[in-house]
């Protein structure tokens, strides 16, 4: 119930009674939300007070709005601790989820200035430019472009950049790889981000610059990714 006498704004009695119900398990991802409209003569509300709820929620990441559909809720998203070094591939199966790729583009280019003095390599030297929609369970998560040194790790193909690179330069190539730096900023979609990761124009991404180094401090890859803000999440814990 709604309680109007409550200092607590109306708005707020209602986007916590809907995300009670969905962390409950009455609500589940998918489920359609009546209309703004049938909420508010339940209420006895404006239409107003309703919409600022559900923006809430969806800004939250408990909704979705599908334009001409309706509002639903939304899939839950994956918690990604920033303690530790581990790979898209492990970090999904750790969720029990079924990691995946779709390979875009896979090509050895020269290295530009800004690759080249990422790598530590010289200005114009082979690299690899790998672009990738990676998956869990099938749904597009990130685009992701990787960038490493040909001349470092040998004989990468397509088959070989569809499954975990990580795997491969450890396993295959016994280079141990050690410690990472990565930036992380918010930033909206840009037309090729749209595309491959299925959301709209306007949608909220994270953006997230890789480096990522041997044990004896070699740069072994620089990656660049977008995330999906509506699936995705990063979590840190800290001591004082």
């Amino acid at each position: 119930m709604i309680d109007k006498n409550s200092p607590i704004p109306i708005y707020y009695q209602l986007e916590e009674q809907i995300k009670e119900r969905i962390e409950k398990g009455e609500l589940l991802p998918g489920d359609s939300l009546p209309a703004e409209r049938e909420y508010a003569e339940k209420y006895q509300i404006s239409r107003m007070t309703v919409r600022q709820a559900f923006t809430q929620l969806v800004n939250e990441g408990y909704l979705h709005r599908l334009q001409g559909k309706g509002t639903f809720v939304a899939e839950r998203k994956i918690e990604q601790p920033l303690q530790g070094l581990t790979s898209f591939t492990e970090d999904m199966k750790a969720r029990g989820l079924t990691p995946g790729s779709q390979l875009i583009h896979f090509e050895i280019i020269p290295a530009t200035t800004q690759i080249a003095g990422q790598l530590s390599i010289p200005e114009y030297g082979p690299v690899y430019e790998i672009k990738r929609i990676r998956l869990a369970d099938g749904v597009p998560m990130a685009l992701e472009t990787n960038y490493i040194s040909a001349n470092l790790v040998k004989g990468l193909t397509e088959q070989i950049v569809n499954q975990s690179l990580y795997a491969y330069i450890e396993g295959k190539l016994n280079l141990r790889i050690d410690s990472a730096s990565q930036v992380i900023e918010s930033s909206i979609a840009s037309p090729i981000e749209v595309k491959y990761l299925s959301i709209t124009k306007g949608a909220p991404v994270m953006l997230i610059q890789r480096n990522t180094y041997l044990k004896d401090g070699t740069p072994v890859e620089f990656v660049k990714s977008a995330y999906r803000a509506d699936r995705y999440k990063f979590m840190i814990q800290m001591k004082r």
